[in-house]
């Protein structure tokens, strides 16, 4: 690796480029992340149980990035939030959000994801999710890493790991205040359906663990089993003063989210992310908004804020109107419905069919430019192999809690590539 940098430019943007395409460093110490995984689920056999049953969640491989991506994606994440505190722009974005939007109790939204295409022109805000998951576990992973080289021996001596577990106490604490009075919550609900059978319930677990440590009663909770009596949310006989929002019934429309919608309306529980946190933010039809300079200037945006988010691509809303124009360009659009989640039922451009073109025409889907993902190399069974990656942000009311990558195989992010998973970012 050493030489592939000394035979080039020595910039920093140049060297982040490098050693994607030619540093095969495996940095993951698989002990040292078994032993915090250990310790923090407080289960000398939580890697067994539920990390080796789910094999391509880690990558041994790290990302790198230099410190002027990261800096382009910061002012974006900025930008956004910027517009969401504008008085026009919340009536354009909740003009096309369910009513129990317009509720304002006060919460942020824990946990916003900000997901990233490394592009040679700089990074490309693909989409912003309100339920982010992950990051409880690459906080883990980022700690278990080895310095294989000066690069990443830098990195690790500034990671933010290691102020990640009180940034997200205030995080927890700031959205219980905005919403009551003060102190903290009670007790908190780590609510999804069915959330033994989700990927990630290893990090509901985490999550759990770590209220407990901090003095907060914690479950993990099934969002259908909820009940709503005598002005109080209960999970079996215990009662919630705050859910821990990992549903993707963004509005809580589904019958078996009743009762959680009618405590959430009534005030009488904190909701974190609610909906409300998804109409302004994660509704991909925002991103028409965010993408058009004119309308954000004539929606009272700063010309200069509205420059920082150059780096979201052109999005469109799908209509039988341009439809046909649509198709005839598709190679250059990325179709993904408005309200969507997890990569379900997105399509590629290049290779939609028209059967399931005719469906995406009849609307709730938005086109956006497409961005190609960025490229880690790897090298697996001594075999060099290339690997699309993305960055996530997790992002607090603007602010940074952590940076990780994805490594993957395919048309979108997946834990079912081999030498793929989370993995770390090194930044340069």
């Amino acid at each position: 690796m050493t030489q592939a940098l000394a035979s080039c430019a020595p910039t920093v943007d140049r060297a982040s480029d490098i050693l994607n395409r030619e540093c095969f460093c495996v940095t993951l110490d698989s002990a040292a992340l078994g032993g915090a995984l250990a310790r923090e689920a407080g289960d000398a056999e939580f890697s067994a149980t539920f990390i080796e049953s789910r094999p391509h969640l880690f990558s041994n491989t790290p990302m790198f990035m230099a410190q002027g991506d990261v800096d382009a994606m910061v002012r974006i994440v900025r930008a956004i939030e910027a517009a969401a505190r504008l008085p026009a722009y919340r009536e354009a974005a909740l003009a096309w959000a369910p009513e129990i939007a317009r509720r304002d109790f006060g919460p942020r939204g824990a946990f916003m994801g900000y997901d990233f295409h490394l592009a040679a022109e700089g990074p490309k805000l693909i989409e912003i999710n309100t339920n982010a998951g992950g990051a409880f576990l690459n906080a883990l992973l980022a700690r278990a890493q080895l310095a294989c080289c000066r690069e990443v021996e830098i990195s690790l001596g500034r990671s933010e790991a290691g102020d990640f577990e009180a940034a997200v106490l205030r995080m927890f604490e700031r959205e219980w205040t905005l919403q009551r009075a003060g102190g903290r919550p009670p007790r908190v609900a780590i609510v999804d359906d069915r959330p033994e059978e989700q990927y990630l319930y290893p990090e509901f677990l985490l999550a759990q663990r770590f209220f407990e440590k901090h003095g907060i009663e914690a479950a993990v909770t099934d969002g259908g089993t909820l009940r709503f009596a005598e002005g109080r949310l209960f999970a079996g006989a215990a009662p919630v003063d705050l859910v821990y929002n990992r549903l993707v019934d963004f509005a809580l429309e589904r019958p078996e989210h009743a009762a959680l919608r009618a405590a959430y309306e009534a005030g009488a529980v904190v909701v974190t992310p609610n909906p409300r946190a998804h109409a302004l933010f994660a509704d991909k039809r925002n991103l028409t908004l965010l993408s058009d300079p004119e309308r954000l200037r004539a929606l009272g945006m700063p010309a200069a804020s509205a420059a920082d988010l150059a780096g979201v691509p052109r999005t469109v809303a799908v209509t039988p109107e341009n439809a046909a124009e649509l198709w005839e360009t598709r190679k250059q659009w990325f179709f993904k419905p408005a309200g969507g989640h997890g990569s379900k039922a997105v399509y590629r451009g290049d290779k939609v069919t028209r059967g399931v073109f005719a469906e995406i025409a009849r609307g709730g889907y938005v086109a956006q430019a497409y961005a190609a993902p960025g490229e880690r190399m790897i090298r697996l069974d001594g075999t060099p192999q290339a690997r699309k990656a993305d960055v996530r942000l997790y992002v607090y009311d603007g602010e940074v809690l952590l940076k990780a990558a994805r490594l993957y195989q395919g048309q979108t992010t997946n834990f079912r590539t081999p030498g793929g998973g989370f993995a770390p970012v090194f930044v340069l």
